[in-house]
């Protein structure tokens, strides 16, 4: 890249002000400095280019020729540099938005909302980033992400999303057969499916108080959608998660054999950095989200 040699951009404005107004009080007015402000720099630009660009009459200045010239590329210059800025804003504004966010979540709350959210911001188009990562602000293109954990991400905005409660799931086919499921302790004549986090399962049933049941049998999946499929597909007893679970019960294809529920010990949470909030279609899209959560939230405390 060629090593450009250009003055400082405040004294170029201040000459272009001044240039246009034929007045360094007028110009000081315009950009909310004071003339002396605004005198000073043109100075500094002169002596950096070593040429006059005004003459002084009195209280009175005139452009020279040279200044005369050199207004009319500067004017071009500050008009590109305004159009490129106004472009590059209006792009943070609307266009792509990249949220992240778990796989899990992805797929089970966020894309089947996404059409609603289209709906209301057609401008903005959603590009979502599904990941178990933990993304870092400062070095991937990611405008919001939405994370589960404990809420503590300094340096960032946490806004709380949604809480979630844990309790096992099962294809209606279970409640009928050689061993329904009709108690928490009939757990013990059907299979029990894990996600990573295997240890869930003791957790719930020592708080159902169950025993005879031994929490760490059954197959496991990486993933929180693979034991909600298999437990749809009649392959045993899913504990699933509360968040990833409404469209499923909803329709039918899995069941809340038992009431008792466990609160989760983590919550969803919308992530950005502070900076980003400036930016309407981060705004729309935070909005948005905590609407529907909150929908969903009074909907449930509706139905108990």
């Amino acid at each position: 890249m060629a090593d450009r040699r250009l003055p400082p951009l405040n004294a170029l404005r201040a000459f272009e002000a001044a240039a246009r107004q034929l007045s360094f009080t007028r110009a000081g007015q315009e950009l909310h400095v004071t003339q002396a402000a605004i005198s000073h720099q043109v100075k500094a630009l002169e002596e950096w280019l070593g040429l006059a660009l005004f003459r002084r009459r009195g209280r009175a200045v005139v452009l020279t020729e040279n200044g005369q010239n050199y207004l009319t590329e500067v004017r071009e210059g500050l008009d590109r540099l305004a159009d490129a800025t106004d472009r590059l804003t209006r792009r943070q504004d609307t266009g792509v938005l990249t949220v992240a966010t778990l796989a899990s979540f992805a797929a089970a709350w966020l894309m089947p909302r996404l059409g609603r959210f289209r709906a209301l911001h057609p401008d903005i188009d959603v590009r979502v980033a599904a990941s178990d990562e933990v993304i870092d602000f400062a070095r991937d293109d990611v405008d919001l992400a939405i994370r589960y954990g404990n809420g503590l991400w300094p340096g960032l905005e946490v806004l709380p999303l949604m809480t979630e409660d844990v309790f096992p799931v099962c294809s209606p086919a279970l409640l009928a057969g050689p061993h329904p499921l009709r108690r928490p302790e009939d757990l013990r004549h059907h299979t029990l499916l894990h996600d990573d986090m295997r240890e869930t399962w003791r957790l719930w049933l020592l708080a159902a108080g169950v025993e005879g049941v031994d929490s760490d049998r059954g197959p496991g999946y990486n993933l929180s959608t693979l034991v909600i499929e298999a437990a749809a597909d009649g392959q045993g007893v899913a504990l699933a998660r509360s968040a990833l679970l409404q469209d499923h019960l909803s329709t039918g294809r899995l069941v809340r054999p038992f009431e008792f529920a466990l609160p989760a010990e983590y919550a969803y949470y919308l992530v950005h950095t502070a900076r980003a909030i400036e930016h309407p279609k981060v705004r729309a899209f935070r909005d948005w989200a905590l609407r529907e959560a909150g929908a969903e939230a009074g909907t449930e405390s509706g139905d108990a």
